[in-house]
Order: structure tokens, then sequence, then C-alpha cells
């Protein structure tokens, strides 16, 4: 593991006034000495309880997760690897070393903690499982990469790395955000295994499963257009041909057996063919541009 001091241990916090004491103290008696709270105006004692158990307490300017950890790194941390993690108790200091191990090595700049490698009773709801399935499976799909739990709010990464990645998301988008641009821009990424506990007795959560899935969700597709164009374009094109195809057929049925025209639902199926085979070819063309940009980069690595 890094020397400790060579570490700052951040955790975004939003009314975590029943945790992070614990969480401080546990990262205290591991060695690390630098733990960084960014809170993001909460109502309650977090940020006096986190001050209290001798963390560095900055209230963040903006608001979100996403805009917290932006601010964090770029404003207020000068360490070589951050170790990121959320207030809330569900993650541990026992779990730090393997978190930071492949960073000293050279083996990776960017690490994942991966939840389902250890997922204590009650860590999860049974939605909140469903959903993270659904959206690491459709990472895998959109963006090539397996890195297993995209969205474990336990992170490892050099302070270089994340200055490589441009990051837009302010709320809890951030860290499928991060995992897109790992993907895209080939920083290298590992999942190590580590153990999520259910939130303490006490203490509740910020995350709206509905809501920030519909967020994240979008936000992968979003990213898409310039990761994966021929999917991005590809799945529009599909759509919307499909629809064509399918107004088309209402339409040839109707004049068939009714003799009933339909001129109007025609041209708009006409003009839904048009528009799905123009995207599709848009999409090919994109995903060879870019094919070529990445071919370029890597000969002048």
């Amino acid at each position: 593991m890094p020397d400790p001091d060579a570490v700052t241990v951040l955790v975004p916090t939003l009314d975590e006034a029943e945790t992070i004491g614990d969480v401080v103290y546990d990262f205290h008696s591991a060695g690390f000495s630098d733990i960084l709270v960014i809170d993001g105006g909460s109502t309650d004692d977090t940020q006096s309880v986190a001050h209290e158990a001798g963390a560095r307490v900055v209230e963040q300017t903006g608001t979100g997760k996403g805009q917290a950890v932006r601010e964090a790194v770029r404003d207020h941390v000068d360490s070589e690897y951050v170790l990121m993690l959320d207030g809330d108790g569900t993650y541990h200091a026992d779990d730090a070393e393997a978190m930071l191990d492949p960073l000293r090595s050279g083996d990776a700049e960017h690490v994942i903690g991966d939840r389902f490698a250890d997922m204590r009773a009650g860590a999860m709801t049974a939605l909140n499982r469903l959903g993270n399935r659904l959206i690491n499976g459709a990472f895998g799909v959109i963006h090539g990469e397996g890195f297993g739990d995209i969205l474990s709010g336990y992170r490892a990464f050099t302070r270089d790395s994340f200055e490589e990645m441009h990051l837009t998301a302010d709320g809890f988008g951030i860290e499928t955000e991060m995992a897109v641009e790992c993907a895209k821009r080939g920083i290298p990424t590992t999942v190590v295994p580590i153990t999520y506990y259910p939130r303490p007795a006490g203490s509740n959560t910020n995350l709206h499963p509905i809501r920030d899935g519909g967020i994240i969700f979008l936000e992968l597709y979003r990213r898409a257009k310039t990761n994966n164009p021929l999917f991005y374009f590809g799945s529009l094109g599909a759509v919307s041909t499909a629809t064509g195809f399918l107004v088309a057929l209402y339409v040839g049925v109707e004049w068939v057996t009714q003799r009933i025209s339909h001129e109007v639902l025609a041209v708009v199926a006409a003009f839904a063919i048009l528009v799905g085979v123009q995207l599709l070819m848009f999409g090919v063309l994109a995903d060879l541009i870019l094919s070529l940009h990445r071919e370029q980069l890597r000969e002048r690595e």
C-alpha cells in the first residue's frame, strides 16, 4: 500500500451525522492522516462531528456529489493518491490496502471496489440489486468494458488520472461518468473485491433508486455518443426504421383490406424509414472515424 501520508481519504457527505464520526475514526485508526470531508450543506451535525473526529472539513460551493468530488480534487487535494468513499458507514478501512495496492504497484490508475464480492445481508435492497445488475450489463454492452460494479462508491485513483477525465455530472451519476471516462480514455482500471455493509441503524440514505437509476441510464446512453457512436446512432436509427416499417405495414393492410388510404401516415412512414437509415449510416461512419482516431493516438504514444 502507498504511504498513507501520500493518500487523501475523500468523503463526500450530506446529513451523515449518525455515521461520519465512525468513518473518520476507522480510517484514522488505519493510519490515514489526511481525511477530507466535503459536505453538501448538511442540516444536521455532520460537519461538527467530522471535525471533532479529526477530519479536514470543507463545505462545497455547489450541490450534488459529483460537483463535490470535482471541487474537492481540484481545490483541496494535493496528494498523489485519492481514496474515495461514502460517509454512510457501508465501506470500511479494512479494504483500503487492497484498494490502494494496484496504484502503488503501477498495475492500475483507477480502482473500483466490487460490492457484490462480499455483500452483507441487508446492505442492498432487491430493487437496488436488480438496478445495479441492469446498469452494469448496459455499461458492458454500450462501452465494451466489464468493470463489475460501476456504481460502487469505493474508489481509489491517482490524482493525475482524475485530471484526465472530463466530468460534468453533479449528482450520483459521478461514479458512472468516471467508469465511462476510464473506458473512453484507456485509463488502466482494475476491480478488487470489498465488503459492503448495511447502513447503521438511524442513518438515512440520500439515494432515490428510481430517479437516480433513470439519471444513470440516461448518462450511460448520452456518453455512448462519443464512446460508441455505432450503438448510439444505430439504436436511434433502428427504432426509427422499425417504427416506419410498422406504420407502413398498417397503411398497407388498411389499403388492401379496407381500401382506405392514409396519405399522411404513408409520408410519416417513409420519413421515419429514411431518417432511420441515415442514422444507421451516420453511426457506421462515426464509428469508423473514432476507430481511426484511436489508432492514430496509439501510434503517437
